[in-house]
């Protein structure tokens, strides 16, 4: 067998192969998608809405309050559908940026600049005699 055969026989086998997967593949029959009826637990949800509310209410300051935190976390928990707890939430914020430093490093106490007097042109001996 020479190199051109050789080819023409692989490439009529991988073609093959491909049709065969796509008809495996068109014939399989689609899994049914399951239903989950939808369940509201009624009495805790609206003490966590008005809870949610106090922390809003709160502002910034809800940032670093560790209840609120634990709300938040419990809140996004449920509304992920995570099992985890809402004790799962961390007892200080992160914060992204440090605080600013408490001195300016670019107004530092520089000592004045004297600066020189301009040069006067030089006084030519007419003027002089004027």
């Amino acid at each position: 067998m020479d190199g051109k055969m050789l080819a023409r026989l692989g490439a009529v086998a991988f073609v093959g192969v491909a049709i065969t997967a796509a008809v495996i593949e068109f014939t399989r029959q689609p899994a049914p998608a399951e239903v989950s009826p939808l369940t509201r637990e009624r009495g805790n949800a609206a003490e966590l809405r008005q809870r949610l509310r106090q922390c809003r209410d709160m502002g910034e300051a809800a940032t670093r309050d560790p209840a609120c935190l634990a709300i938040w976390a419990e809140s996004r928990d449920r509304f992920l559908k995570q099992g985890a707890q809402a004790s799962d939430a961390p007892d200080a914020p992160t914060t992204l940026w440090p605080s600013p430093p408490t001195e300016d490093p670019i107004r530092k106490e520089a000592e004045p600049v004297i600066q020189p007097e301009p040069a006067k042109p030089p006084v030519s001996p007419d003027e002089g005699a004027r």
